[in-house]
Parts: C-alpha cells; sequence; structure tokens
C-alpha cells in the first residue's frame, strides 16, 4: 500500500485486495488492447456488426479497468495501469495474430473474455472471504457484464443453437444439454 486509507478493513485484507485489483486492472487493459486488435484487423462476413461489436466490448473493458484502479485506490494503493505494466501482469495468453476472419477473432475472444470472467469470479470468491463488500459487488457487477459480452461473442460462432444442442446431447459426448421443454 502506498496511501492511507481509512476504510475499515485490516491492512493484509486491503493489500490482497489491491494486488488482486491490480491484476484485473492488467487483465482488463490487455482484454481492451486485444479486442481492438480484432475490431482493427476483422474482414469478411459480417465485417460491420463484428467491428462494431468489438468497439462497443472495448469500451467496456476500459471502463472495468478505471473501476478496479479506482477500487485500488480507494483502499490505498497504487494502480499499476501503464501499458507496460499491464502486458507485464496481465494473465491473458497473448492475441492470436494470426486471427484475421471473423471466426478466428471471435473464438480468440471468447477464449480471452471467459478467461478474464474466470479471473474476476475467483475474485469475487477472495474479496467475499476477506470481507470486502464493497469489492465483491463492484467485481460482481462487472462480472455480469462480461458474461453478457461472453455471450454476445458466444452468439456469433453457432447458427441454429437448437439443432447444435440437440446434436451435441445426441452423440452422446456429454457437450450438448436440452434447452428446458425439448
Amino acid at each position: 500500500m502506498n496511501f492511507p486509507s481509512h476504510v475499515n478493513l485490516p491492512a493484509d485484507a486491503r493489500e490482497e485486495l489491491i494486488d488482486s485489483l491490480n491484476t484485473l486492472l492488467a487483465d482488463s487493459i490487455d482484454l481492451h488492447w486485444q479486442i481492438k486488435q480484432a475490431h482493427w484487423n476483422i474482414r469478411g462476413k459480417h465485417f460491420y456488426s463484428r467491428h462494431e461489436l468489438f468497439d462497443e466490448l472495448a469500451k467496456h473493458a476500459r471502463k472495468q479497468a478505471d473501476e478496479f484502479a479506482e477500487r485500488a485506490g480507494t483502499l490505498g494503493g497504487y494502480a499499476e495501469g501503464t501499458i507496460r505494466l499491464a502486458a507485464k501482469n496481465s494473465e491473458l495468453p497473448e492475441y492470436d495474430l494470426t486471427a484475421v476472419d471473423g471466426d478466428a477473432h471471435l473464438r480468440a475472444l471468447v477464449d480471452r473474455v471467459a478467461r478474464y470472467g474466470a479471473s474476476i469470479r475467483n475474485g469475487i470468491h477472495r474479496s467475499e472471504e476477506l470481507n470486502d463488500p464493497v469489492t465483491t459487488d463492484l467485481l460482481t457487477q462487472t462480472l455480469g457484464q462480461v458474461e453478457l459480452d461472453l455471450w454476445f461473442l458466444e452468439s456469433h460462432l453457432h447458427g441454429d443453437v437448437r439443432a447444435n444442442v440437440r446434436r451435441g446431447a445426441d452423440a452422446g459426448d456429454g457437450a450438448g444439454v436440452r434447452p428446458p421443454n425439448s
């Protein structure tokens, strides 16, 4: 911790939360620029709608970065948000620079957004254990947006979802789940 804070949490809990928030900050900055990489380089079918979708999702990641940084500051921490620090501290894999067509970008982004969501979910559990309802609430609200964004990305990868779901369930591979009332 670098700054005084009178937030009513033990210093060691605040320090752990700040570290977690800084990791999420790095991930969100990295995710923002990976989404922009897809936005700038997408080609092919459904170009315009995907180009616009990626831009909207990048805005979400950028807003989330700001919220993580501000919460870290509230707890007395120093937000580590430069591009170099984000590159060093991000837990996301490097973007697939061979991706050009829309589906390749979508698959790359689905993977990264899913990993990002999993990290946020882990942060929720840990902030609950550290008795910090404010960080828990921030992360819970963020996860809701991330999972919605994930759904938007995943939905572009599927044609007739009901047919795909039934085919997976009928194949006996355990991959498919039947929709309710089917």
